[in-house]
């Protein structure tokens, strides 16, 4: 099987570079609602994940400690899931700093409970103040084009538009405003949310984003492991494929093997 990366047939796939960091795979990937720890593990590690999410108001640091050690070999993003307030989002992430010894955070700040979009309000304003405190912020975001460019300009570290509603798996909902974002913004774009499957994830990396974060999808399918592998293979095939650059669309048909005259 020939490795895409190693073979000197195929362009190195960029790595993917955020803040003062650097990682190899462009997928990261959540630690929740898996059916076993032995799954998740075996499930990250066949993602080639670099970087993992764990949140902090949902995991206990004192009694679940096999979750941290199962995740040392990664980097660990902290994330404010289930908050509602800019208030609660910002004591969340600052304990995270303590626990962790980490100034990355995953910054979350939820509207409703029935669709988990973001408040786009109570958003900003804790992202404006956790980037003054010295925190590399990673915003959840709806893909409204203008609450993303207010993202970048507070100064987040990249910016994380929703796809469609959290653990949907209704795909891409929005591909205009992705391409808006991702036009507009030079900051590294990490798709986040709604994902079902790899066929989406690889529509991602040919759109020219920086990566995807999944974790339903893949803890929720029906063999975690062997889908996990799957996204890897689909987000490596997408970033190729951005970077090698497709035929353009035509109306009518252009003959592969055309007659000469």
């Amino acid at each position: 099987m020939i490795k895409l990366n190693s073979s000197p047939l195929f362009k190195e796939v960029e790595v993917l570079k955020i803040a003062d960091q650097t990682f190899t795979s462009h997928l990261l990937i959540g630690s929740a609602r898996y059916p076993d720890p032995l799954t998740r593990k075996k499930a990250i590690l066949a993602s080639g994940a670099s970087v993992v999410t764990v949140s902090i108001r949902r995991v206990s640091l004192v009694a679940e400690t096999d979750v941290l050690q199962d995740l040392a070999p990664y980097f660990l993003l902290p994330n404010t899931a289930g908050c509602f307030t800019a208030h609660e989002a910002v004591l969340t992430a600052r304990l995270a700093r303590e626990a962790l010894n980490t100034n990355w955070i995953k910054l979350e700040v939820i509207g409703d409970e029935k669709t988990l979009y973001p408040d786009v309000s109570e958003l900003l304003k804790a992202a404006y103040q956790l980037v003054q405190e010295g925190f590399v912020v990673l915003p959840y975001c709806s893909d409204d084009p203008i609450t993303c460019q207010k993202l970048a300009d507070i100064g987040c570290a990249a910016i994380m538009p929703l796809a469609s509603p959290i653990g949907s798996g209704m795909g891409i909902n929005n591909r205009y405003n992705l391409e808006i974002i991702r036009e507009n913004i030079s900051l590294p774009i990490i798709v986040d949310a709604g994902l079902g499957t790899a066929s989406d994830v690889a529509i991602c990396m040919e759109m020219g984003m920086d990566g995807v974060l999944l974790n339903t999808s893949i803890a929720g399918a029906d063999n975690p492991v062997q889908m996990a592998h799957a996204m890897r293979l689909a987000c490596e095939a997408g970033q190729l494929a951005h970077q090698a650059g497709r035929i353009s669309r035509k109306r009518y048909a252009t003959a592969s093997s055309p007659v000469k005259k």
